[in-house]
């Protein structure tokens, strides 16, 4: 059996031989996506000298020469084009945004001053230059570079993009990918299930996984029947990038999908790694499809497609990947198995407010109701039988925390 850094190291090499296309999508649309250009300013940001306080505006000269008092000698709203004061003397009512006007460069906000009669009167007894201004080029000049390509965009990304007109962007265009749930004992969430049966959950877990990745894939589903199978198959690997299958890939006699992809031409790459959960995890690829073939168990399937799916799928989209979290056992775990354990966890606060990561076992594999208690799982490396308290681990998460 592989180690999982082996395993990893297979899976992402694959993915860096891969062709991944791009494309230009409207910027409504690129939300979580992957970016492939860069992006510069297309002028100085702020691109004028900027209000940032609803108040007055003028000269701070005038100020220090005739005193707090200025006639007001126009309104200006954000939005309305540059002005110039017509007597250095005087003020203008200015609002947040606006363009500051030529020979004011102050702005007292309206709580520190007082009005009567188109009269201002200051309320502070000094005032600086610059108050209140958001100069301009202070945030960027224009043409630097703003955002790096290999970025996934984020709400943050999608305002700065916004902010230099691209109005289209190019990304990484997503793998299309099919899941495949297998075995005879499953049965549609909808239908009746008889005792012998269970309902799909596999497929429905993977999907809305991958759907936070922005993928939506297209489900099917196999009987355990070699024709089928290979009949099946043949035409899936042909029309989709990615193949995900659950089930099927262990020793029992039912279990044809290695077979399958043997018969298919499909280049096996490796079939198990030297892991709790997931062991049986089936690798490959052909000329039109990669292929990740996880158990049938549930939490398993989870874990192989947390520590192995994703990133894959971005180093596919060449995304500049992030450096991984670590958190501290919240207690001590023995494990004497010669595996790299993956423990569910759920991440709580110690009595110093130090974020931690709580171990929640569950009954196996096959207790994906324990899901719902966690956060992610601590990858426990191979070659300690005990795990101490406070000691930091590698934090595979699938929430949004």
């Amino acid at each position: 059996m592989l180690s999982v850094d082996e395993a990893h190291h297979i899976i992402i090499e694959n993915a860096q031989k891969a062709n991944c296309q791009t494309e230009n999508i409207g910027l409504q649309n690129a939300v979580g996506q992957v970016l492939q250009e860069d992006i510069f300013a297309d002028r100085d940001l702020p691109p004028f000298n900027r209000v940032a306080m609803d108040g007055i505006a003028f000269n701070t000269k005038a100020f220090l020469k005739n005193g707090n008092t200025f006639k007001i000698e126009k309104i200006i709203a954000a939005g309305d084009p540059a002005y110039t004061l017509q007597n250095l003397n005087a003020c203008v009512e200015i609002m947040t945004g606006a363009v500051l006007p030529q020979g004011a460069d102050a702005v007292v906000r309206y709580e520190d001053v007082t009005i009567e009669n188109s009269i201002a009167t200051v309320m502070v007894n000094s005032v600086n230059a610059l108050q209140n201004i958001h100069t301009k080029g202070k945030d960027v000049r224009a043409e630097s570079l703003l955002i790096n390509k290999g970025v996934a965009l984020s709400a943050a990304e999608i305002a700065v993009a916004a902010s230099v007109g691209k109005a289209n962007i190019t990304v990484s265009k997503l793998p299309k990918v099919a899941i495949i749930s297998t075995g005879n004992e499953l049965v549609n969430v909808g239908e009746i299930v008889l005792p012998h049966q269970i309902r799909k959950s596999n497929s429905f877990m993977i999907d809305a996984q991958l759907q936070q990745w922005n993928i939506n894939a297209t489900a099917y589903h196999l009987n355990d029947d070699l024709t089928e199978i290979t009949v099946q198959l043949k035409n899936i690997l042909i029309n989709y990038d990615v193949v995900i299958l659950t089930g099927g890939v262990s020793k029992g006699k039912f279990d044809f999908l290695p077979q399958a992809f043997d018969e298919l031409g499909v280049q096996k790459h490796f079939h198990k790694i030297a892991q709790r959960p997931g062991k049986p995890f089936w690798f490959g690829s052909n000329n039109d499809a990669v292929v990740f073939a996880f158990p049938g168990n549930p939490v398993s399937s989870f874990v192989c497609l947390l520590r192995y799916f994703k990133p894959w799928l971005q180093t596919y989209l060449r995304q500049n990947i992030e450096n991984h979290f670590y958190y501290a056992l919240a207690e001590t775990v023995q494990f004497k198995p010669n595996l790299t354990y993956f423990i569910p966890v759920k991440l709580t606060n110690d009595k110093k407010t130090v974020k931690v990561a709580k171990p929640f076992f569950g009954n196996g594999s096959g207790d994906f109701v324990n899901l719902k208690n966690v956060d992610g799982f601590l990858e426990l490396p191979v070659g300690k039988d005990v795990y101490e308290k406070g000691e930091l681990y590698k934090f595979i998460n699938f929430r949004n925390i």
